[in-house]
């Protein structure tokens, strides 16, 4: 019995390889230190922010600290500068007319009601500030990261 192979496959001529030289460029340069895009959390800083804001309502409504209303602007104040911290700097005056809205209409105004006498435009400015002042650190601490010292 006879059993059929496959024909064997013609020998290939012999081709030399070309060399491969290196090639001379410029350097690759990499940063020293990448600092991670935190898209996200500066993405949901004023959301945070607001739900913050209605939390701190609530907790001094629930224990009647309203009638302190320096101490209170001082709160939202430090609330507002946190989320200026983490907020994109174009953000930062909404956060804070959020953390105002909440904050004249629950605790100025007892009934939900939003006013523009003297004491709501201070308030106003005094958060905006707190905005401002929140956002001028994050930049700061920002261009010391990208441009470490030496």
């Amino acid at each position: 019995m006879t059993t059929l192979h496959r024909p064997a496959p013609a020998p290939r001529p012999y081709r030399p390889r070309a060399t491969q030289f290196p090639r001379v460029g410029r350097p690759v340069t990499h940063p020293a230190r990448q600092v991670p895009d935190r898209t996200l959390a500066r993405d949901l800083a004023l959301p945070l922010g607001a739900v913050g804001a209605a939390l701190l309502v609530t907790a001094l409504m629930l224990t009647g600290a309203t009638v302190h209303a320096s101490a209170v602007l001082a709160l939202f104040a430090l609330l507002t500068a946190a989320v200026a911290l983490r907020a994109r700097p174009v953000l930062v005056p909404l956060a804070a007319l959020v953390s105002w809205m909440f904050y004249d209409g629950f605790v100025l105004h007892q009934r939900s009601e939003l006013a523009f006498r003297p004491q709501d435009r201070t308030s106003l400015l005094v958060l905006l500030l707190a905005g401002a002042l929140g956002a001028g650190c994050a930049a700061a601490v920002r261009a010391v990261r990208r441009h470490p010292a030496g």
